[in-house]
């Protein structure tokens, strides 16, 4: 590793304990109940709480919901909680995979159709923006009806395809909007050189617009990644999917009063699930060293 991927760790680290610094100086220093406004009559329930209580059941030690992980799941001889997340995080990175690789696929062809045809991208490009304001909690129940509709028509459509296919939803929309953006790079300079040797669509597109959007498809594929994960999650409690780290979250939730520390186990997944995601799509950057020079941000 560079100097510089040193450093980038080393920063990702500091941020990671100041996070948990800051967790525990409220903890500590932070009001009981919290902070309400708007309450009436001394009834903080019918106000707004901005800020949240301060104790053990709302908000554990640092320390105690990472020794939770080590003790059994739920009593007895159950496996140890982080061995059940990891369990849930496989099954879940693994559809949030297939949905990237969808997101991808259809991302990168919305992007050719609307650079190859400007009316295209005026067609297009609006409703790929009005797509991504969509709830996806109210999308998600559609896409498993429809699922369903085609495995009771004799086709196999498992569950799980149909959460890889909400999960995509999120993915392309970066991907899209990137790799337009990265085709559309080339100085028109450039263009009139590949015409002036009599290069067609397919060799320019090949040889000069490909290689000029890789600085500003990476960051878009990182950040489909990441889109990926928080969809499969979302479409997992959405459709109730059993397995994944979406349904584990919503079942821990339902045990935080009597153990306080459970449901943070799966949180924890959730988030390394987006760090391997978007850390795994910047190693299929590696080979492409030579492309990267002025790399556009996510």
């Amino acid at each position: 590793m560079t100097r510089r991927s040193w450093s980038a760790w080393a920063w990702g680290a500091v941020g990671v304990l100041a996070v948990g610094a800051l967790w525990e100086l409220y903890k500590a220093f932070g009001p009981a109940d919290g902070l309400v406004i708007g309450a009436t009559d001394g009834d903080s329930r019918s106000g707004l709480r901005i800020l949240p209580r301060t104790n053990d059941r709302a908000m554990p030690h640092v320390w105690t919901m990472f020794s939770r992980l080590f003790d059994p799941t739920s009593g007895g001889a159950t496996p140890p909680l982080w061995q059940t997340v990891l369990q849930g995080a496989l099954l879940t990175l693994g559809i949030a995979a297939v949905g990237w690789v969808i997101g991808v696929v259809v991302g990168m062809a919305f992007a050719l159709i609307m650079q190859r045809w400007r009316i295209a991208e005026w067609g297009l490009l609006p409703w790929i923006v009005v797509s991504q304001t969509v709830p996806l909690i109210a999308f998600a129940p559609l896409v498993a009806r429809f699922g369903n509709q085609i495995d009771r028509s004799g086709v196999p459509w498992p569950e799980w395809l149909s959460v890889a296919v909400i999960a995509s939803y999120l993915a392309f929309f970066p991907v899209a909007v990137g790799a337009l953006r990265g085709l559309n790079s080339p100085d028109a300079i450039h263009l009139v050189l590949m015409r002036s040797y009599a290069a067609g669509y397919g060799k320019t597109l090949r040889v000069l617009r490909l290689p000029a959007a890789v600085p500003h498809l990476l960051p878009a594929l990182r950040l489909g990644a990441a889109n990926a994960v928080v969809g499969t999650v979302v479409a997992e409690v959405s459709i109730g999917m059993r397995g994944g780290l979406g349904r584990m979250l919503l079942q821990m939730a339902q045990s935080a009063s009597a153990d306080p520390a459970l449901p943070w186990a799966p949180l924890f997944g959730a988030v390394l699930l987006g760090l391997v995601a978007a850390g795994s799509v910047a190693l299929l950057g590696a080979g492409l060293t030579k492309y990267r020079r002025g790399e556009a941000p996510a």
